[in-house]
């Protein structure tokens, strides 16, 4: 019996020498390590040998296993090998070829009009102010003169948070109470950028979420003409200098007086169409004269300084510029929409 072990490990080491692919080297596997190979019906049978020849015969039937399985391991690895090496030389690699371009991302339309309104602005002398998303009912309300239960408050569908007197801010106004705070009894000239939070139905022409950019100028012997050419000059610089615009009284409980920007629609010039529902205009802002109240909130005497603030959604603006129909766009994510820009 040892003497057909020797045996057996000759012939299958020659056959194992002598197979090509992965299909000889599993069928010299079942031949030789399988459940019905001649080596494992040798294991199987030591139980029938006498109890001197047992344990050689075991031991030499467990090298031979062993000496087959290192054998098998080894050769499937040079098999890979040589595979690899063909695989590397059929396919070689000119490395001197230009590789393929990445691609690149852009910036999301919403802050491509941020900053396009922000350097216009900058160019007009106002400086940029960041104020926080989280504010006090204080901030957001009473200290732009809206106290408690005031029916102003309606204006804006607010988000409240689990802490009293927390909110999401509604609008950027809060910044002015901040930056008027830090900086009295000094001249102020700024644009406050970001986003606001309002809890409203999901429209084509609203969001709970939208960028607004609020502007604040407050000095001595500021009047409302100066708010005017200002806005016009704005209003120039980003819609074209043939743009028209005009003013129409309005409501804010934080200016007085106030009143809302239009510009001509670019659409039908102004003959009537539906994207400005045929009156001829568009509306792009809210403005007006800072409340006496809220001047002094800020730290300003309303008797020596005056000033105007404004609003205006940047959202909106590129809608009206891009003629984008529905302000959701912006917020899906949708590629066919954001690699126009």
């Amino acid at each position: 019996m040892l003497k057909r072990l020797d045996e057996l490990e000759r012939e299958g080491q020659r056959e194992l020498a002598e197979a090509r692919d992965e299909e000889a080297l599993q069928a010299w596997k079942v031949k030789y390590l399988g459940r019905s190979a001649e080596l494992g019906r040798v294991l199987d049978g030591l139980r029938s040998v006498s109890k001197e020849e047992r344990p050689a015969l075991g031991k030499r039937s467990n090298e031979v296993k062993r000496a087959f399985e290192t054998a098998l391991e080894a050769r499937l690895g040079s098999l890979a090998s040589a595979r690899l090496e063909h695989e590397l030389q059929r396919e070689r690699i000119d490395v001197t070829l230009p590789g393929r371009p990445l691609f690149r991302g852009r910036l999301h339309p919403a802050t491509q009009t941020l900053r396009q309104i922000l350097a216009i602005w900058a160019e007009m002398g106002f400086q940029v102010y960041r104020s926080r998303d989280v504010e006090t009912d204080a901030y957001n309300f009473e200290l732009l003169n809206m106290p408690a239960h005031h029916p102003a408050r309606d204006m804006w569908d607010t988000f409240y948070t689990t802490t009293p007197g927390v909110v999401l801010r509604t609008h950027t106004s809060p910044g002015q109470i901040h930056v008027m705070r830090e900086r009295a009894p000094e001249p102020i000239r700024v644009v406050l950028p970001g986003m606001c939070y309002r809890y409203e139905q999901v429209t084509a022409r609203a969001e709970i979420q939208f960028n607004q950019i609020e502007g604040l100028a407050v000095g001595r012997n500021i009047t409302f003409g100066d708010l005017k050419g200002t806005l016009t000059a704005f209003a120039r610089r980003y819609f074209g200098h043939d743009v028209r615009t005009r003013f129409r009284a309005a409501h804010f409980p934080f200016t007085e007086p106030s009143a809302e920007m239009d510009i001509e629609c670019f659409v039908c010039s102004g003959t009537g169409c539906p994207v400005c529902k045929h009156t001829g205009w568009l509306e792009i802002l809210g403005s007006g004269m800072v409340h006496p109240t809220v001047l002094a909130n800020g730290g300003y005497d309303p008797e020596e300084f005056s000033g105007f603030a404004f609003g205006m959604g940047s959202e909106r603006i590129s809608m009206l510029k891009h003629r984008i129909e529905d302000i959701r766009a912006f917020w899906a994510n949708d590629l066919r929409f954001l690699e126009q820009f």
